[in-house]
């Protein structure tokens, strides 16, 4: 074991116990740390539409449970096999994947075989567990192979990005899930290329980040399409070319106004299935439709199969974390990648606060820090 460890390392962290009620700050205690593991110090988490709605058990994971997956900190300690980080390193916490699996050794991690049992079975593939509350009682963990809404987070040799340090840690947690997603979609799923359009449904951040994507790879018409004119007067702020209120008008129709005949690429993230449908129709012939969206279990999708365009469903961005992260670092580094606009922070002990504010639309992407 590399670095400062000892077994039962108390911290608090945010518990999620019944479903629908708000998180509870408590103090939890830490088991041992197994040799293909890594503790990090958790600097900010970004909150995620994916948390609550396993706070809320519309995607079942079992309670009483440690939520949070877009943790960014420092390395405090490292198991024995760890050879990929080492203490005081800066990393970005990302998803976990079994790394054996077909689509893992074929360069996609995000559709591994084994994504559910990695990252949302709430405990080790053995079977235990890296947390413990109080009284020694079960927490459920392992919240893509992190929860990180806590001091402290245990996570795997695998799933941590080592990053720049120059780069503000503080920000960087959202990177490892909800902006990896839409910059991947938009980067290695969609490949948006130059003097291409592209149009996102959702002016929520991971939709604007993907527009943020799409103008870096060179897009010349972006639009960004919303119910709420609340999200599309900051949307202005972080690239779009135009903004459409989607309850003003048919929206395919004033896309096709815009385009002459319909976008080359676009991006649903809302999950909704009738504006899945608007996205597709405003695809032009061959036009790339990706899904990234969450719909609730047993939503359905209905498709005219004459609809001459590409249309897929994308997880994480179909990225490979370790290249994807530290590019879009250098991008924002470089003014070319400015998601720190999306981003509001609130104090840890204010999550519940900034849950809220994020499903009422008054915040785009919350990250809660710690002292």
């Amino acid at each position: 074991m590399t670095g400062t460890h000892r077994v039962g390392n108390e911290f608090t962290a945010a518990v999620a116990r019944e479903p629908g009620s708000p998180f509870v700050l408590e103090q939890v205690r830490q088991t041992k740390l197994l040799e293909s593991e890594v503790l990090v110090k958790i600097v900010a988490t970004g909150i995620c539409q994916t948390d609550m709605i396993a706070r809320d058990q519309d995607y079942l994971v079992p309670h009483p449970i440690v939520l949070g997956h877009e943790g960014a900190g420092v390395v405090e300690a490292v198991g024995d096999s760890v050879l990929k980080v080492t203490p005081g390193d800066h990393v970005v916490l990302t998803f976990l994947s079994c790394s054996s699996c077909r689509e893992c050794i074929s360069g996609h991690p995000a559709c591994c075989e084994n994504f559910r049992d990695r990252s949302f079975s709430a405990h080790r593939i053995a079977g235990s567990h890296a947390l413990a509350d109080q009284q020694g009682g079960t927490l459920n963990d392992r919240f893509f192979g992190q929860s990180s809404f806590g001091e402290y987070a245990v996570a795997n040799g695998q799933n941590v990005v080592k990053v720049r340090k120059d780069a503000p840690l503080a920000l960087l947690g959202p990177l490892g899930c909800g902006i990896q997603t839409c910059a991947g979609t938009a980067l290695n799923s969609l490949k948006v290329s130059p003097d291409s359009s592209f149009v996102a449904f959702g002016a929520v951040a991971v939709g604007l980040a993907a527009m943020m994507a799409a103008s870096a790879a060179g897009a010349i018409t972006i639009i960004a399409v919303d119910i709420l004119p609340s999200r599309l007067k900051p949307a202005m702020e972080v690239g779009p070319t135009h903004t459409i209120d989607s309850t003003q008008g048919k929206v395919a129709e004033q896309i096709r106004a815009i385009t002459g005949k319909g976008v080359e690429f676009a991006l649903d993230a809302t999950g909704i299935p009738t504006v899945i449908n608007t996205m597709i129709d405003c695809l032009r012939s061959r036009g790339e439709g990706a899904i990234i969206g969450l719909s609730k279990p047993g939503e359905r999708l209905t498709l005219d199969l004459l609809n001459q365009c590409i249309r897929r469903g994308v997880v994480e961005g179909d990225s490979l974390p370790d290249q994807l992260i530290p590019t879009m670092i250098d991008l924002y580094m470089a003014g070319r990648f400015p998601f720190d606009k999306l981003i509001k922070f609130y104090d840890f002990s204010q999550i519940n606060q900034a849950a809220e504010d994020s499903e009422k639309g008054l915040t785009l992407k919350p990250v809660v820090r710690f002292s």
